[in-house]
């Protein structure tokens, strides 16, 4: 379903045909291509309903890829799988890239901020929209939380941080809060005030309060994208905040691991996730 019934808020020219599938054989994962999808400029929202038990939770999705692309499938659809099976509504979001959030610019070797982060206006939108469908979709709409990994990542913590929305309302929907209940990042990208150049300070722009939701991190020593301090700066201030956090590092793992499990130690991390669910009563 498209997110935005009609004009979409700062929308940008297409630079290419939107959502042309990519399939990235020169990087694999587990042994296994994946799926990259580019240039989408019209956001949408693709719901999965519970194959067994319903919870009554549910996840909103955030696929990674730098702000420049989404992997549609590692970080999309595998991630949906999983989550059904559990007995948790999953809805995916494919939100607008590239440019929509802080990414690196590798022809002038440089982070760049967009003027208006519009990777996050679908965000809060996609959790409003969640929470309005909440009886209609079966949902808990007090059981509605946010995982992403690396980019997507970045944008669970802007997320669970900027609960007022950075657009004009369209509808009812979002009159309903854009806040999610629990939180899941997984090596999450541009964490620090400066990105690589300065690991001792936290981006000025996630400001963690109380409200932040819990949250649950997952990150690899050896990633050598997203470093292992982005997480662990961002895991110091939701301590600060009082706020509930749990944090598994691992020694070795890499970058966009995703749920493909290996022999690594840290391709177990989906089990922990259920776990955590369930002492935070999100799921039995």
């Amino acid at each position: 379903m498209p997110i935005w019934p009609g004009a979409i808020p700062d929308a940008q020219a297409p630079r290419g045909p939107e959502s042309e599938l990519r399939i990235r054989e020169d990087k694999l994962v587990a042994g296994r291509p994946w799926l990259e999808v580019a240039n989408v400029t019209r956001p949408t929202m693709t719901v999965y309903s519970p194959k067994a038990m319903n919870t009554g939770a549910a996840v909103v999705v955030f696929p990674g890829g730098g702000y420049r692309v989404l992997a549609i499938d590692l970080e999309g659809t595998e991630v949906c799988d999983w989550l059904t099976s559990i007995g948790v509504t999953c809805a995916l979001l494919k939100y607008r890239v590239p440019g929509s959030g802080p990414h690196w610019d590798t022809e002038r070797n440089m982070r760049v901020i967009p003027k208006v982060h519009t990777a996050l206006q679908d965000a809060q939108r996609a959790v409003g929209l969640v929470r309005y469908h909440a009886s209609e979709w079966n949902i808990d709409p007090h059981k509605i939380g946010v995982i992403g990994f690396s980019a997507g990542g970045h944008l669970v913590a802007s997320v669970s941080t900027h609960h007022k929305r950075n657009y004009v309302p369209v509808d009812k929907a979002d009159e309903e809060s854009c806040r999610p209940d629990f939180a899941i990042a997984l090596y999450p990208g541009h964490m620090s005030a400066n990105y690589k150049a300065d690991l001792s300070r936290l981006n000025p722009a996630i400001t963690v309060t109380s409200q932040t939701p819990p949250t649950f991190l997952v990150h690899a020593q050896d990633d050598p994208i997203d470093p292992v301090e982005f997480s662990l700066l961002y895991y110091a201030a939701l301590r600060n905040a009082n706020v509930s956090v749990e944090m598994h590092l691992y020694a070795q793992g890499g970058h966009a691991f995703g749920l493909r499990h290996d022999k690594s130690a840290i391709t177990k991390w989906p089990g922990l996730v259920e776990t955590w669910l369930g002492t935070l009563g999100m799921i039995p």
